[in-house]
């Protein structure tokens, strides 16, 4: 029974048990270590992911800007490359990238000649090109003979063209052709 409100009477406290008595106190647990260590482990291979990602970015990129950038690295090369683009190929964009101008009118004109003798023939023609020599070189410029050879079936009997043309070729940041005339 509780005393009236604003009585004088004293309270008493509760006793207590002696500490000795009492039951050990539970250990406090141990800190969760495992988030942390989850965190770092996933920042880690987020990072290692990252760089393999990164790396990868950059190899494909420098790969293919090998693979795409024209091989303009020897006088017989870019002759070469210039007439399986132009020939072989018939890229006149990717013609353009072994010139010094744009464009070899000769070698244009001979192209011309080709397409409209396939399409009088009826046949398509394929092209060889072969023989590449370099004939006169210097630092700068150099001479390349080439012969291009244009086959076909025509009415069932294989028949064979073969045109010797020359090059003139200089190095202008890579070699390039410059001219090209029919030799014979």
């Amino acid at each position: 029974m509780q005393p009236p409100a604003g009585s004088q009477v004293s309270r008493v406290p509760a006793q207590r048990t002696p500490s000795e008595q009492l039951p050990p106190a539970p250990p406090t647990p141990a800190p969760q270590p495992r988030r942390r260590r989850l965190r770092t482990v996933l920042t880690v291979v987020g990072g290692v992911l990252a760089l393999l990602l990164a790396g990868g970015v950059v190899t494909g990129f420098v790969l293919y800007n090998r693979a795409a950038a024209p091989d303009r690295s020897a006088p017989d090369v870019v002759v070469v490359n210039y007439l399986q683009a132009a020939l072989v190929s018939r890229d006149p964009n990717r013609a353009k990238l072994f010139t010094c101008d744009g464009s070899v009118p000769a070698l244009d004109e001979f192209n011309a000649q080709a397409v409209r003798r396939e399409q009088e023939l009826g046949v398509s023609f394929s092209i060889n090109i072969e023989g590449v020599s370099v004939t006169k070189i210097n630092s700068s410029s150099a001479s390349v003979v080439a012969v291009i050879r244009r086959s076909a079936s025509v009415d069932g009997i294989q028949q064979s063209l073969a045109d010797a043309w020359q090059f003139d070729v200089q190095d202008r940041d890579g070699w390039r052709v410059c001219t090209g005339t029919k030799v014979r």
